[in-house]
């Protein structure tokens, strides 16, 4: 699944990135029809509000990366820390420290920067989710490794 969410993070030039967006406006782009990504951010804090169709299992890593070994992701992972939450609840989280992925990145993306075909190393703490109810939802990710940090609040709306 990891290489399937840096597909999706690495779709879109930062203009029109799910990563990048502060408001969810952009959160359904290039979003497969079996799950729905959510993502952390490239630093920072967001409040993202997204509309969610029913059904759908959500996927999100509390902090993630890809390097170009798994040096990279021993020294991200050495101090990395996270958690996720459902309407407060914790969600279990499963601990990637290194995995091979390959993905397509489109032109102008802030993942790769380069388009094309990309092989790495990522890891990450990962969230998966069942399908909420159809309703209104809060998600809550948090995650840090030494000085970079995600905070990222997603109003959904399930239905």
């Amino acid at each position: 699944m990891q290489a399937r969410w840096w597909e999706w993070a690495s779709a879109e030039p930062e203009a029109t990135n799910p990563v990048a967006d502060t408001t969810g406006e952009q959160c359904a782009r290039n979003q497969p029809d079996d799950v729905w990504f959510l993502a952390g951010t490239f630093g920072g804090k967001v409040r993202r509000a997204c509309n969610v169709p029913a059904g759908r299992p959500l996927v999100v890593p509390a902090i993630n990366r890809v390097g170009d070994s798994e040096a990279d992701c021993a020294d991200f992972m050495a101090g990395a820390k996270g958690s996720i939450t459902l309407d407060g609840a914790d969600v279990p989280m499963d601990l990637i420290d290194h995995e091979q992925v390959t993905y397509t990145a489109g032109p102008d993306n802030p993942v790769s920067g380069t388009a094309g075909e990309t092989t790495g190393v990522g890891c990450g703490l990962w969230g998966r989710i069942d399908a909420p109810s159809p309703g209104k939802h809060t998600v809550v990710v948090h995650g840090t490794s030494g000085t970079f940090t995600v905070d990222a609040t997603y109003t959904l709306t399930v239905g």
